[in-house]
């Protein structure tokens, strides 16, 4: 009799082990594992095409900004800046016209002239990198995204396009004393600020005819 108990007790484990132990193809997991990849490329240009270019015309005029900020700089920080997380660093959407006055290995500088004021800002050509254009509009929500990595891989990739199609066009052109018109984000230290040194990520820029 126990050695029919012990051969049952032996059959109910094997088949308990059978159908909890299965297996997959390697290649059948690699696949899987690649269709839950974040695409962030892809998001990227969605978020560029159906998001932010429609949405420049919300960008404020940099001079009108300055302005603002000189007055009443914590209202204009709350009205005009986003930023995806606690912190002074906060980022605008902006637009302007000027003068460009050099062209730099990295950047042009840029004369911002009004009927009552002079100002100089940077427009980045070289280096694009950070998060001032993914954040400036306040469109993209952190919660759509599954790891921090995902995340900054979106602004990687939207400075890609910015690098690759927005800049040479623009850069084979341009020479001093251009008039251009421009779009583009700014990231400004809310508790810090240091409105004399204004670099600008274009999204959008050209030269006057």
């Amino acid at each position: 009799m126990k050695l029919v108990k012990y051969i049952i007790a032996i059959i109910v484990v094997v088949i308990i082990g059978y159908n909890s132990v299965y297996f997959k193809k390697l290649d059948e997991v690699k696949a899987s594992l690649t269709a839950k990849q974040f695409n962030a490329a892809a998001y990227a240009q969605t978020f560029w095409t159906d998001k932010l270019l429609p949405n420049l015309d919300k960008a404020i005029d940099i001079t009108q900004l300055t302005g603002m900020l000189s007055t009443d700089h914590a209202k204009t920080f709350d009205t005009y800046s986003h930023a995806l997380g606690i912190g002074n660093l906060r980022y605008f959407l902006v637009k302007g016209k000027g003068t460009i006055t050099s062209i730099n290995e990295d950047d042009i500088s840029v004369l911002l002239q009004t009927d009552t004021s002079k100002q100089t800002i940077i427009i980045a050509t070289e280096f694009i990198f950070g998060n001032a254009v993914r954040d400036a509009t306040g469109l993209i929500n952190i919660n759509e995204f599954n790891n921090t990595m995902d995340f900054n891989n979106v602004s990687a990739e939207v400075n890609k396009i910015i690098r690759e199609k927005v800049l040479p066009p623009f850069k084979q052109k341009a020479k001093k004393g251009d008039a251009i018109e421009f779009t583009g984000a700014i990231e400004l230290n809310k508790e810090h600020l240091d409105v004399s040194k204004i670099e600008v990520i274009p999204v959008s820029i050209m030269s006057k005819e």
